[in-house]
């Protein structure tokens, strides 16, 4: 289902590439290791963050298939569908109590406008986040893994992302332990394209493409 959505690429990857390489060593060394390779977002908002809750707390192939599962249940993937699902059916395809819950609220935030989806390409990363953990079942690092993934933003630093800490401990530190100012520190010289080094950071530890 997922493969006839058209993914787009960032206009910024070439120019972020060139940048981080002069600028980081480290970098430098990592992106030609990965060819073309980069980062893509598909799908709409509401199935983005859907996808997110659902794969909470489990691992990425329980979670596909618990997506698998869901995904068939309304006739399309939109909040209003969402809300007419009954709550047993949801159970049977896998889904928490808790989840249901979440997903519930997520399309009630979408179904009623109480998040602001059409300003979004307007607003700052800071008020983004905002409007996102004020549903249930999403953090910080769900609303910043959102910024980079599906709205594409350039310059998002997620330390509450054990993989950037621990691939900033990998190629910076020699696998010493990092606190996030260590990482902070570190990201001060990919400013303004966080998001592609902590892109890069990531494939260092798993060559195959994070997506969400």
């Amino acid at each position: 289902m997922n493969d006839a959505v058209q993914l787009t690429t960032p206009s910024y990857w070439d120019e972020a590439c060139k940048y981080l390489a002069k600028r980081d060593r480290v970098m430098k060394r990592l992106i030609p290791q990965f060819g073309d390779a980069c980062l893509q977002s598909r799908g709409d908002a509401f199935t983005t963050l859907a996808r997110s809750i659902v794969g909470q707390q489990i691992s990425v192939k329980a979670a596909q298939t618990v997506w698998d599962r869901f995904a068939k249940l309304p006739r399309k993937m939109a909040p209003a569908n969402v809300l007419k699902l009954k709550v047993d059916d949801m159970r049977a395809a896998g889904l928490s109590a808790r989840k249901i819950e979440y997903l519930v609220d997520l399309a009630l935030h979408f179904d009623s406008g109480a998040i602001h989806v059409d300003s979004w390409r307007e607003m700052g990363d800071e008020e983004i986040i905002a409007e996102l953990v004020g549903i249930r079942g999403i953090g910080r690092w769900t609303a910043e893994m959102f910024l980079i993934f599906h709205l594409m933003r350039p310059n998002v630093l997620p330390l509450d992302d054990v993989g950037l800490i621990t691939g900033i401990s990998k190629n910076y530190f020699s696998g010493d332990p990092v606190s996030r100012s260590d990482a902070r520190e570190v990201a001060a010289a990919w400013n303004p394209f966080c998001s592609v080094a902590t892109w890069y950071i990531w494939r260092s530890l798993d060559p195959l493409p994070v997506e969400y």
